[in-house]
This record gives C-alpha cells, structure tokens and sequence, in this order.
C-alpha cells in the first residue's frame, strides 16, 4: 500500500494534468493542503518535494510552489519519441507508413548522417496520431547501417524507437532540434486533414548513439492546433517542451 504522501503526490500530478492547478499558477498553501488531505503539513511537505523533484513545480523556501509543467508536456531535456510522450499523457499513438524507399543520399543527407553522398538511404514518411487523430507529419532519412532493420518494422508500429530497442538494442541517446514554422504543401493538407497552406510547426531533428553515430534525419510537421512548444526558463534553466495544444 502506497505511503499517504505518495498518495497526495499522485493525486496532486492529476489535478495539474487536469489543469486544475495550470502552468504559471500557485499551488495552495501548505496548510490548505494539510487541511484538504486531513495530514500534516510534513507529509504534505513530502508530496510537494516528489513534483519538486519531477520539475513539475517550483520550489522556494518559505513561497507558495508555482506549476512549472504537467505530465502533458515532454521536456526536451530528455529525449523521448512521440510514442513515449503519447504514452506519459494516457494517450494513444498511431503511426502509419505512408511511402517508403531507398534513394542515393543527397548532399544534406550526407552531412547529416555522416556517409559519403550517393550512398543508399531509406526515406520514410509516416503520419502520427494520438488517438487516432492525425497530428503529425514525419518524414524521416535513416543511416544505411540501421535502414534494414527500420524496413523490417510493420507499416503500423506505434513505436518505431521501441520496436529497434527491442529488435537491435539500439538507443537513441542525443538529439538535436531546430523549430520553425511552414506552410502546409497539397500532400501535407490532405494527410493531416487541413486546408492547404495551414500553418505548421516543423521540427528538423538529428538523434545519433551515445557514440555520436547519426541513426537518423527527420522533417517533422505538426498540427499546431494538436501540439504545441513551450519554454521554461529560469536563472539556472531553459527547458523546452512539446505538449498538446490548448
């Protein structure tokens, strides 16, 4: 049986996932806390420490706490696909393969993956859902070393990361984001349900191994009216996060 302050933490990461307490807002008092679980204020103290620790809310001495994030967000401090950040928030990720094929690489493919241009890559675009809504666009190059093992994963394979740490042990450990927005093309309006030059975010990521070996290049495309960026900034910190859109 969970202590009691695992209790009150547990309950207190569902009402900021609810948005009961949203991000910006204080938490109550100690003492309105105290009252409201019928404990001390110790054990709400431990409670309050746990999101503390989790990076869900503030914490100064003697100050009320002040929700810096919910579980609906993914901090990009971490690295985390978009089927472990569905997953975090109780949702469900979809992924369908749309097209996929080897080609020469390019010149950006080249410098991106590290591999001499011309060599054979593999092209995948794939659209993404939570719960079965389409949300995201990616369009997706991998090494040639890893390309095999990516054609082998079923065309619905909710999590691609998953299946090739299941199948290869492979990590995907570091990973570098560049964000901007672009107007949504006639392929891009009809697989995400949109009208054509529908604002998107886009997301240009290289994730490598913890060697630095370039796995993969995507071009990632969002419905912002489905996901959204934040920024958390403080003295010590500056932490990105995706999250579904208000």
């Amino acid at each position: 049986m969970a202590a009691r302050h695992e209790e009150i933490a547990d309950a207190l990461r569902q009402a900021i996932d609810r948005e009961d307490y949203t991000v910006g807002s204080l938490l109550p008092a100690e003492t309105e806390l105290a009252a409201h679980y019928g404990v001390s204020r110790g054990t709400v103290r431990q409670a309050v420490a746990a999101l503390t620790a989790e990076g869900l809310i503030g914490s100064r001495q003697g100050a009320r706490r002040v929700v810096l994030a919910s579980r609906r967000s993914q901090s990009f401090t971490e690295l985390r696909s978009f089927a472990q950040w569905a997953h975090a928030m109780g949702r469900e990720a979809t992924g369908h393969v749309v097209a996929q094929e080897y080609r020469p690489a390019t010149n950006e493919d080249a410098v991106r993956l590290q591999l001499s241009a011309g060599e054979q890559v593999l092209h995948v675009l794939r659209v993404r859902g939570l719960d079965g809504e389409p949300v995201l666009l990616e369009r997706t190059v991998y090494a040639d070393w890893i390309s095999p093992a990516v054609e082998a994963v079923e065309p619905d394979c909710p999590s691609v990361t998953q299946r090739l740490y299941d199948d290869t042990g492979l990590v995907f450990a570091y990973g570098e984001h560049v964000i901007d927005a672009v107007a949504a093309g006639a392929r891009d309006a009809e697989l995400l349900g949109i009208r054509r030059t529908s604002p998107l975010l886009r997301v240009r990521r290289v994730t490598t191994t913890r060697e630095g070996r370039p796995v993969e290049w995507s071009d990632d495309r969002y419905r912002p009216d489905a996901v959204s960026f934040s920024v958390h900034n403080s003295i010590g910190n500056n932490a990105l996060a995706r999250k579904t859109a208000d």
